[in-house]
């Protein structure tokens, strides 16, 4: 996927001469004289006629704003229980609907029902019926097993999700 130059982070721009594009590329940055990074392929011939103390070793990775990971359409149909859930699980671990339900003050029934959805909405998956850890900040190497419960963690897309959230929440914040 060719890069863009509004993808760079402030302070970078690409050079005309050779137009690095993909992050195939190998790339140089040469500092110039308005304080600005060049980038450059590290072939460039142009490269050859400035003075070697101005280049810079660059990669990618290093000159390019982090994308923003908008959620799938899916996402609007969570509420702020939904969020809070996922939230509880980010930060409690593994868990089962009636501790949830008791640690968010909210009525059992609405535990199983949120965990059914964000379930199969695929941000909380089942974890398979073995020993787990006792939930974490409460008792420490502690390792139990409940038959008659089923328990659930957040996924990477149930934290992808949670991270945009909470990131909606500050920016409406500052505004």
């Amino acid at each position: 996927m060719p890069i863009d130059e509004t993808e760079l982070k402030e302070g970078y721009v690409i050079a005309r001469c050779c137009s690095p594009k993909s992050p195939k590329d190998l790339i140089t940055g040469f500092s110039s004289y308005n304080k600005m990074i060049v980038v450059h392929k590290t072939t460039c011939r142009e490269l050859k006629k400035v003075e070697s103390k101005r280049l810079l070793a660059l990669s990618w990775d290093e000159i390019l704003e982090k994308r923003k990971e908008k959620p799938d359409r899916d996402y609007f149909q969570l509420d702020e229980l939904d969020f809070r859930i996922l939230k509880h699980h980010r930060v409690m671990g593994v868990d089962y609907s009636l501790m949830v339900s008791k640690m968010l003050k909210i009525k059992p029934e609405q535990a199983f029902e949120h965990h059914k959805k964000l379930r199969y909405l695929k941000l909380l998956e089942r974890v398979a019926k073995v020993m787990i850890q006792y939930r974490k900040n409460i008792v420490d190497n502690k390792w139990v097993k409940h038959r008659n419960h089923t328990y659930y963690r957040i996924t990477p897309k149930g934290e992808r999700y949670l991270n945009f959230y909470l990131e909606q929440l500050k920016e409406d914040l500052i505004c």
